[in-house]
């Protein structure tokens, strides 16, 4: 059964850093030997559509994986709670897990925040990477998937 795990925040707080680490560690799984995995990045999806807020248009590729038995990891800051909850009931929260990162520290793209962001309010796993490196983020979230039998 597919998987769509996204990852969302503010710009610089190692959204895509997790992504990436998460999609290869589900193409290495045994159990997801056959299975395709796919990274949808924000900045990628920019570049191709040359649209700045380009949610819809990257739920709408996630949702074509995902009907076609792909597991799907995304990087995106999507600022729009709506917007997200909207899709995330459309494809079943069974399926799908959201994962909010978010630091208090200064980063260099801090000029880049969007003030109009909207954290989570229910079904998610907080990742604050204030205190956190990247490989102990990462455990954290390896550690809630396989508790939550969600890989």
């Amino acid at each position: 059964m597919a998987k769509i795990y996204w990852f969302t925040g503010q710009p610089g707080h190692g959204k895509t850093v997790l992504a990436k680490k998460l999609v290869e560690f589900l193409q290495t799984e045994k159990r997801n030997w056959r299975k395709q995995v796919f990274h949808l990045d924000e900045e990628e999806i920019k570049q191709i559509t040359e649209i700045k807020n380009n949610t819809e248009i990257t739920q709408t590729i996630v949702e074509f994986l995902y009907k076609n038995d792909s597991d799907v990891v995304v990087s995106h800051t999507s600022p729009n709670r709506k917007i997200r909850d909207f899709f995330k009931e459309k494809i079943g929260e069974e399926d799908f897990e959201e994962f909010y990162v978010h630091t208090t520290q200064k980063r260099d793209k801090e000029k880049s925040r969007i003030k109009e962001y909207e954290p989570p309010q229910s079904k998610y796993f907080d990742i604050d990477t204030t205190k956190d490196n990247p490989i102990q983020s990462f455990n954290k979230i390896v550690h809630y998937l396989t508790e939550n039998n969600s890989i």
